[in-house]
C-alpha cells in the first residue's frame, strides 16, 4: 500500500467536514487538489474510500479502516516531530468539541472544576452542532465530544464500532422572552399563545435541527431574526424582538431583560446531554475531563 501523510490528513478532514468543499477550506487547499488527493488515496488503498452523495460524502466501510489506521499514524508522525525537534509537552492536552449551547452554560463550570482538580491537563475547545461533533471525534480532530439528543434518543450515527457514550443530564426547554413584554412577570406560557409570536430562529436543517421555534408549534411561525450566535439571540430577546426556544440549563448566562417561561399545553421536551469518544480505554487526561464536564451538567 502507497499512501502519503498529506492524503491521510484529508481523509481525516473530509470525514470531518463531510465534504470535499469543505475539507478544502479547512485545510487551505482548493477543491480540485482535495479531489486529487482522494483519489490517489484510492489507488494506493485499491478500494472505494468515499461514497459521493447528494447531502455530502461519507466514507465507505474500507474508508472506515483506513480512517481508524490514518488517526493512528497521524498521532505517531506528530509524536515524532515533537521528538525530533525536541519539543516536550508540558501538558496533557484533550481536544473537547461542544454543542452549540454548552460553551454558555456547561464549559465555565467545568473547565474550572479541571483546573482546582488537575492543573497539569490543558483543555482546547471546538463548537460545533451534535451531527458534525461526531464526524470530527470519528476523524480523530477531537478528543471528546459534549453532545446534545432528543426523544428517542437513538445512537449519535450509525457507523461501527459504536461510540462510547455517557448520559451527563437532562434538560428542558423552555422559552426565553423579554423581561418587559406582553408575558411580563409570568413564568408560564400556554402553547396556543406562541403561535402568533415573534421568533428569533437558528438556521437548521433537516440533518441538524437547531433550536428557535418552539418544537411541534402549529400553523407556520412568524420568523423576524434569524441568528446563529447565542449572545445575538438572547440579546435581541432582551431587547423585546422576539422569543426564542433555549435549554433551561441556559439560565446562568442570560442577560438582563430576558425571562424564562415554561410552556403549557404541550408533553415536556427534553434534551439529554452526553460525553462521547471513541470506543477504548480513555486516556486519564480524558476521563478526568469527564468527570468535570459530569459534575458541572450535574
Amino acid at each position: 500500500m502507497d499512501v502519503s501523510s498529506a492524503g491521510l490528513r484529508v481523509l481525516r478532514q473530509i470525514a470531518e467536514s463531510g465534504s470535499f468543499t469543505a475539507a478544502a477550506v479547512r485545510l487551505g487547499y482548493t477543491q480540485s487538489a482535495v479531489s486529487r488527493q482522494a483519489a490517489s488515496l484510492e489507488r494506493g488503498a485499491g478500494a472505494a474510500l468515499f461514497e459521493r452523495r447528494s447531502d455530502g460524502v461519507r466514507l465507505t466501510t474500507a474508508g472506515l479502516v483506513m480512517l481508524r489506521h490514518a488517526r493512528t499514524i497521524l498521532s505517531t508522525l506528530d509524536t515524532a516531530e515533537r521528538d525530533l525537534t525536541g519539543t516536550v509537552p508540558g501538558t496533557e492536552t484533550v481536544r473537547l468539541g461542544v454543542f452549540l449551547s454548552a460553551g454558555a452554560a456547561l464549559l465555565p463550570p467545568a473547565l474550572a472544576r479541571l483546573a482546582a482538580a488537575d492543573p497539569q491537563i490543558t483543555v482546547t475547545t471546538t463548537e460545533g452542532t451534535t451531527p458534525a461533533l461526531v464526524r470530527a471525534l470519528r476523524a480523530g480532530s477531537v478528543d471528546l465530544a459534549v453532545l446534545t439528543s432528543r426523544p428517542p434518543h437513538r445512537p449519535s450515527d450509525g457507523e461501527s464500532p459504536r461510540l462510547h457514550v455517557a448520559t451527563v443530564a437532562d434538560a428542558e426547554l423552555v422559552v426565553a422572552a423579554p423581561a418587559a413584554g406582553d408575558f411580563a412577570g409570568r413564568t408560564a406560557v400556554h402553547v396556543d399563545e406562541l403561535a402568533d409570536v415573534a421568533w428569533i430562529a437558528t438556521p437548521s436543517s433537516r440533518s441538524e435541527p437547531l433550536l428557535g421555534v418552539w418544537p411541534g408549534l402549529p400553523g407556520r411561525p412568524r420568523v423576524v431574526h434569524s441568528a446563529r450566535d447565542w449572545l445575538t439571540k438572547l440579546h435581541l430577546v432582551a431587547g423585546g424582538f422576539g422569543v426564542t426556544t433555549v435549554p433551561s440549563r441556559l439560565s446562568p448566562a442570560l442577560p438582563p431583560g430576558v425571562s424564562l417561561l415554561h410552556v403549557e399545553g404541550a408533553p415536556p421536551e427534553i434534551r439529554r446531554v452526553h460525553v462521547a469518544r471513541l470506543p477504548g480505554p480513555p486516556s486519564p487526561a480524558v476521563t478526568a475531563v469527564t468527570r468535570a464536564i459530569t459534575s458541572a451538567a450535574r
